[in-house]
Formats: C-alpha cells, structure tokens, sequence
C-alpha cells in the first residue's frame, strides 16, 4: 500500500515538473500568484548554480576537480605554457567560470525568448510558467558543455563581461535596496498611525540608528586598516568622498520641501543605502593590489617572486590549503541572497522603482482564498496576468543574467590569473568598477529624492 501510494506520489511530482510553476509550488506555496511562483522557481535555479559554484571552491575541492579528464592535468591549451599551470589554484576558478557562464547563458537565453511578452495568453508564457524539468535538463546539458569550452582567450574575455555585468548588478542591488527601505518605511509610519504610534517610531528610530552607526563604525575601521600615513591615497579618497556623500543624501532625504513632496522618504532609506554604500567602498578596497593598503588580500594573490639563478626552475608550491572565501565575499552573497529572493516576492507601489525594475504596482503576494481554490476544491496559484504581466519577463531574465556575472566575479573576489597561471591577481580596475558603481548609485537615490522637486509636472506617487 505504501508503495502504491508513493508511485503515486512520484506520478504527481513528475506531471508538475513538466507542467506550470502552480501545479509545481502550489503545494507548498497555496492561494499565490503564478506571476510570484515563476519568478521565485528561476530565482531557484540561479540559488542552486550560486551553491554548486561554492562547492566547487571550498577548500580541498581542487584534488577531486583536477580527476576531470583534461580539466587541468598540469598543463592547459594555452600556447606557451603548457604543463607549468598551478592546477590547485586555477581549477577552482576555472570550475566557478564555466558553472556561471552556463547560468548566463540559460537566463540570456530567456530574456531573448520572452521580448515582448504582454500577457499569460501569449504561448510563450507557458514556457515561462511551466516545462521546469525540461529547463533544468537544458541548465545541466549547458553546464556540462562549459566545461569541455578550451582555455585561451575565454577566461580573458569573460573576465571583463563578469566586470561590466556586475557594475550594472550592483546598481540593480541598489535600487532593490531603495525599493525595500521605501516598503518597510511607509509599511512601519502606516502602522504608527492606526496604533501604538510610540512603539513603531522607537522601533524605525532604532533600526535607523544601528545602521548609522554601523556605517561609521565601517568608516573608522577603513581608517585604521586600510590607509597608511605615507600611502593609500586612492583609500583616504574612496573613504573621505563616500563619508561625505553619505552625509549629503541623509541631509536631502529630511529637507522640509523633500518631505513634502515624499512624505515616506526619511533617513531610515539614507542609513540603509548609506551602510550599503559602506559596503561596496569596503570590496573595492579589498581589490588593491597593493598590499600595504590592503591587509585582507587572500594568499591566493602571490607577491612576485624574486630573480632565480640559473637552472631548471622549481616547481611553485602550491598554497596547502586553497581558500577563495573572505569576509567581504560572503557578506556580499548575503546581500546578493536577500535581494534575489526581494525581486521574487517584491509588491511595491514605487512608481519610480517600478519603471526602473520593469514592473507593475504590487498586487501582494497571496490571492484570495476564493480564486486560489478550483472547481475540485484543490488550491492552486493564481494566474493573474491574463489581461497582462505583471513584469517584464525579459528584464527579469536579464537581471538573473547580471547576478549570474556578480556571483561569478564575487565568488573569485573578483581575482584573474597572472600571465603565467600560477597565481591569482587582483587589479585597480575591479576598484574603480565597484567605487564608480557606488557613486552612480548614490546619485540614482539623490534623484529619487529631488526628482519631484525638479520635475514637479511629472507624476511620482
């Protein structure tokens, strides 16, 4: 009986992988809107490629990678230096490249697909909701074709598209982050105005006062560890500016004509891009190259080596045990996590978010018990984009795009061989990317703050 009953079962979950995200997640997930259960299955697919990129970098991983024939043997298909590459060292990079190359390549080839889809009843949407197990069979055969891809001028090249994507991904972090802070702000001040107003205040004066002191405290320890009296120029820079900065987007964000005009903004959202501003200016720091202004550069990153006698060359020792995680890469991850899962469920009435995030005003997460539940009695996920979507599947894709590149590029801290492949660089351009995207980011919140100041004809609400 028991049997029977788990044949069944199996039935049941093999229909529902070939079939829509509702009959997939609805067990789980009831009285949800199939727009929510889409998005949460592909941000499922990106998670799991994101966890098997950090398996294949943990330390000790290396001896079992190198087992793959041709993988890395000591050698390589770039001319000129076969059998001198550091295989303990490059076949972790090369594994988290290929693994994120082939999730690029599965979401841009999504975002192509799905240009221009208005509504559930275009038949492309049913490729979008549904046919998971076939998706997943397509992400596999992707990945397992990566690894077969030669070296040479891949890594170079993938590289800087890694760099690109995640400078854009990085703002798209930011806006997401701009969007929550505006959701819990407005959810907490309409909270503190049917009830208990004194509870919520405290409660946002308090969160908005542990960010801010967080962001300084980020501050005096950039100072203490990350400048020396005599050097680190580019540091006292990227600290002082990002500091002051910080200070002029907390004083726009309670300027009496701001508040008027957006009576939900206020420095809860300026202590949140603040800290997070932190954030970005502390991993490009730990990009220098230069290891007097930059103490947490991972031993993956070799000093050159001295001038060698003459003879045969030793071989080069391989660090005993290879670490490519550090602090700022899992903090990172983290912020990377919550903003995925954030643009999944996301129901924002942000007019301005919403047309930068391709989206339309929230809907909420649950549907009402009486739609979510058949003619059977059985409750399902609601389709609610039959007149329309509800975002843009494309952009969508597009963004999973990009934080296949962030994961790639943060899972690497953001690291390139040297000429020879037998250690792993750091490089000047990897700051300027990250601190660029933190100033473009700074500005795109300074907008949403003047925008109906500047703009007082436009809508904004």
């Amino acid at each position: 009986m028991g049997a029977c009953l788990a044949l069944s079962s199996l039935a049941s979950c093999a229909s529902c992988l070939c079939g829509s995200a509702p009959c997939l997640l609805s067990s789980c997930c009831p009285s949800t809107y199939n727009s929510t259960m889409s998005r949460l299955a592909f941000s499922f697919l990106l998670l799991l490629g994101t966890l098997v990129s950090g398996i294949m970098i943990l330390p000790g991983m290396e001896e079992h990678l190198k087992k793959i024939p041709g993988f890395c043997t000591g050698g390589t298909t770039i001319p000129g230096i076969e059998n001198k590459v550091n295989c303990d060292i490059i076949v972790g990079y090369k594994s988290v490249y290929r693994m994120c190359f082939a999730m690029a390549c599965f979401f841009f080839l999504f975002s192509i697909i799905m240009i221009r889809v208005r509504s559930s009843k275009d038949p492309r949407a049913a490729l979008q909701n549904g046919f998971w197990f076939f998706k997943f069979l397509v992400l596999v055969g992707i990945t397992v074709g990566a690894f077969f891809i030669p070296d040479g001028i891949f890594n170079t090249v993938w590289y800087y598209f890694g760099v690109v994507g995640s400078f854009i991904f990085i703002i798209i972090q930011l806006i997401l982050l701009v969007d929550f802070a505006h959701s819990w702000n407005q959810s907490w001040l309409e909270k503190a105005e049917s009830g208990n107003e004194k509870c919520w205040f405290a409660a946002l004066l308090s969160f908005t006062i542990v960010h801010y002191a967080l962001a300084f405290a980020a501050v005096v320890l950039f100072y203490v560890f990350y400048i020396q009296p005599d050097d680190c120029t580019e540091h006292k820079v990227f600290i002082s500016l990002n500091f002051i900065f910080c200070i002029i987007v907390s004083i726009v964000a309670i300027m009496p004509k701001v508040q008027e005009a957006q009576p939900s903004s206020g420095l809860l959202q300026a202590s949140i891009i603040s800290l997070y501003t932190m954030y970005i200016t502390w991993s490009a720091m730990t990009n220098n190259p230069n290891r007097q202004c930059n103490p947490s550069l991972l031993s993956l990153v070799q000093p050159s080596s001295p001038t060698l006698p003459p003879g045969p060359a030793p071989p080069t020792p391989a660090p005993s045990n290879v670490q490519w995680w550090d602090a700022q890469g899992i903090v990172g991850l983290t912020i990377f996590l919550f903003c995925t899962l954030y643009a999944s469920i996301r129901s924002s009435n942000n007019a301005q978010v919403n047309k930068l995030m391709q989206t339309e005003e929230g809907q909420g997460l649950t549907a009402d018990y009486e739609a979510a539940t058949g003619e059977d009695g059985v409750r399902r996920a609601v389709d609610n984009e039959e007149e329309g979507v509800t975002y843009s599947y494309s952009f969508f894709h597009f963004s999973l795009f990009l934080a296949s590149l962030y994961i790639m590029m943060t899972l690497t801290n953001w690291y390139k061989p040297d000429t020879d492949y037998q250690a792993m660089k750091s490089t000047m351009p990897a700051v300027w990317v990250k601190i660029s995207s933190s100033w473009l980011g700074l500005a795109i919140f300074l907008w949403t703050l003047v925008a109906p100041l500047v703009l007082p004809d436009r809508e904004f609400n």
